[in-house]
């Protein structure tokens, strides 16, 4: 009989993502093991389109609508890599042994607060797969995984020309505006590169896409709100290279293993989440250095508290530009 691990993450897209290698790894490592993860019902898609994992369970507000199906399953071990009150209730209600992730708030809070930089050089992944460790698990340095169903694959070939012939991918949203490169910004950028670009997004950023696509001097498509999570990764997995905000389409770029931009505005890549990229892969970090302001937060705002938003309107765009000219 298979031993059943239950992982719990309940969201959200990048941070889902970047929890891929422990699934992988458990299911390569372990002799015989079925692996579970308890999620929540928005995000769930993403992992029924993974093959190694064997069984979602999703819940749509309360982790009580789950708890029987749960008790069950008579799991070996429960790996908690999201580490709160929500997933504390399935661990005391499931009273199975179980490993957890350290989330050092602790340290973050005096980064953000007080500019100290007390936190490990440890990117998340890491921190993910240390809770793995009673079980013998060790990282197979294998890098993110992402799978799109085949149904949800986007011919290339169908976008209007010049797209078709090959682009850069533009992650133009995020869930919070101090986490967004301004539409000028983003505008520059275009102007700067030698290949089409097209612009990612969802439905609410649809009219960022629409005044960044229509600028002078601009070879944009304006996907914003056309496809949706799924679609929009398989545009991403087919990009020459990606500019991406801190947001989940970057974490699906680093799975496709693509040179990626990313750029920072509030947070920081200290935190540990930047693109999780092999060495051999290009990839640039565009932050402004210096500002005693930043990080203001973890996660970011509606708009910069300071009123000056220097951590993107100083950004330097021929240099993200150049970067990317030059792969």
């Amino acid at each position: 009989m298979p031993r059943k691990i239950l992982i719990i993450r309940f969201s959200s897209i990048g941070d889902i993502v970047l929890t891929t290698p422990v699934v992988r790894c458990l299911k390569q490592q372990l002799d015989d093991v079925e692996i579970h993860f308890l999620t929540k019902e928005t995000f769930a898609p993403i992992l029924r389109a993974n093959p190694r994992i064997d069984r979602v369970i999703a819940i749509r507000k309360s982790v009580s609508e789950v708890l029987p199906e749960l008790r069950d399953q008579q799991y070996h071990h429960i790996i908690d890599l999201h580490n709160n009150l929500r997933s504390w209730q399935v661990i005391l209600g499931l009273r199975r042994p179980f490993s957890r992730f350290d989330k050092l708030n602790l340290r973050k809070w005096l980064l953000v607060r007080f500019k100290l930089k007390v936190l490990p050089d440890i990117h998340i992944v890491d921190r993910y797969l240390h809770a793995t460790r009673r079980l013998g698990i060790k990282n197979d340095r294998s890098g993110l995984e992402f799978y799109i169903p085949e149904e949800m694959e986007v011919n290339i070939e169908e976008l209007p020309s010049p797209f078709s012939s090959g682009y850069i991918g533009l992650v133009t949203g995020g869930k919070h505006n101090t986490k967004i490169l301004p539409v000028e910004k983003a505008i520059e950028i275009c102007r700067m590169l030698d290949m089409p670009v097209v612009l990612l997004g969802g439905p609410e950023d649809n009219e960022r896409g629409e005044a960044i696509s229509s600028a002078e001097g601009v070879t944009a498509y304006n996907a914003c709100g056309k496809y949706n999570l799924m679609q929009s990764a398989s545009i991403v997995r087919q990009a020459k290279a990606v500019i991406t905000n801190d947001t989940g389409l970057m974490h699906i770029a680093a799975a496709f293993s693509k040179p990626i931009v990313s750029v920072w505005g509030n947070t920081v890549p200290e935190l540990g989440m930047y693109p999780y990229l092999a060495k051999d892969i290009p990839q640039l970090m565009a932050e402004v250095k210096g500002l005693s302001c930043r990080p203001c937060s973890k996660i970011g705002f509606e708009k910069c508290p300071k009123g000056h938003f220097k951590c993107m309107m100083d950004q330097d765009i021929a240099g993200i530009a150049g970067f990317m000219n030059g792969l």
